[in-house]
C-alpha cells in the first residue's frame, strides 16, 4: 500500500491534511493518520466499498421515497454518491468542516459538482442541526464524524442528538457509525435513547465498527416484511440488506 498527500490546508489553518493510499484496486482516505476515513473501488466509483459503510443505508428498510438526505461528515463520499445515483428525485446534502476533505472528494473520489440536488456545505455539523431553518426539514440523516486520530466522534452530547432529532421530518430515521471499542460508546447509545423513540445497533463489524439507527418515531417491525424489502434492496441497489435485518431482529432480542 503506498500514501501520498493531495491535499493541505494552509498554515494556521486548524483541519487536517486530507491524504490517499492506494491497495489492490481501492483508494483510500486518511487525514494525515493510519485511520481509514472512507474508500472507493477505482473501477467502481458509485459503489458503497467498506461493509459498514453500506450498513449506514440500512434506513432503506423503512423509507425507500425520502425527499432529503443529509450526511454529517462526508468521509470520501461514498454515501452521498450513492444516494444522490440511486434516489435521482431525492435532495441530497452533506455537511463537511474540512474544505480539504471535499477538494479531495471531488478531485480524487468522483463527488459531483453541486447541482440542483447536490448540496456540499462546508460548514460544522453541531451549527447545520441547530439552524432552526433546518428543523423538520430531513428525512434521512448520516452522521460519520470522526477527526483524524478515529478516536470517537466529534459530536456526541445529549444536545447533539436532540438537535438531530429536531431535524428529522415525523418518521425521520438517523443512522450513525460507532466505534465498539470506544470509551463513551455507552454514552452515545444513551445520549441517542433520549432523543429518539428506538434505538438498534447491527452487530459489530471490522474495525470495531458498530452502525447505530434512530427513529424519531418507533416502527412498526414486521420482520417478514422487512426481509421483501431487503430482497427488493439487493436487487435494485446490490446492497447485503438481509443480514441487516437478521441483525436487528438480534438488537431487539437483547432489548
Amino acid at each position: 500500500m503506498h500514501s501520498k498527500a493531495i491535499a493541505e490546508e494552509p498554515p494556521g489553518q486548524p483541519h487536517s491534511p486530507a491524504t490517499i493510499s492506494e491497495d489492490k484496486g481501492v483508494r483510500f482516505l486518511h487525514l494525515g493518520t493510519k485511520w481509514v476515513q472512507g474508500a472507493m473501488r477505482i473501477r467502481k466509483p458509485d459503489a458503497i466499498e467498506l461493509e459498514y459503510v453500506q450498513q449506514m443505508m440500512m434506513w432503506t428498510l423503512f423509507n425507500l421515497q425520502p425527499q432529503h438526505i443529509v450526511q454529517l461528515g462526508l468521509g470520501s463520499a461514498a454515501l452521498t454518491k450513492f444516494c444522490y445515483r440511486q434516489f435521482p428525485q431525492v435532495r441530497v446534502t452533506a455537511i463537511e468542516l474540512n474544505p480539504a476533505v471535499i477538494d479531495i472528494c471531488r478531485s480524487m473520489f468522483e463527488l459531483p459538482l453541486d447541482d440542483t440536488r447536490l448540496n456540499v456545505l462546508n460548514m460544522d455539523a453541531m451549527a447545520f442541526v441547530t439552524e432552526r431553518a433546518n428543523h423538520g426539514s430531513v428525512d434521512v440523516l448520516q452522521v460519520d464524524l470522526y477527526d483524524a486520530d478515529a478516536r470517537g466522534p466529534v459530536l456526541d452530547t445529549p444536545e447533539f442528538y436532540h438537535a438531530c432529532a429536531t431535524c428529522l421530518t415525523a418518521d425521520g430515521v438517523m443512522t450513525v457509525n460507532l466505534f465498539g471499542d470506544y470509551p463513551n460508546y455507552a454514552k452515545n447509545l444513551q445520549a441517542m435513547e433520549l432523543a429518539f423513540d428506538t434505538v438498534l445497533c447491527l452487530p459489530e463489524v471490522h474495525d470495531a465498527n458498530i452502525i447505530v439507527i434512530a427513529f424519531k418515531r418507533a416502527p412498526q417491525l414486521d420482520f417478514s416484511t422487512l426481509y421483501e424489502t431487503a430482497a427488493s434492496i439487493r436487487r435494485s441497489m446490490n446492497l447485503p440488506a438481509r443480514s441487516w435485518v437478521t441483525g436487528l431482529k438480534a438488537a431487539l432480542r437483547e432489548k
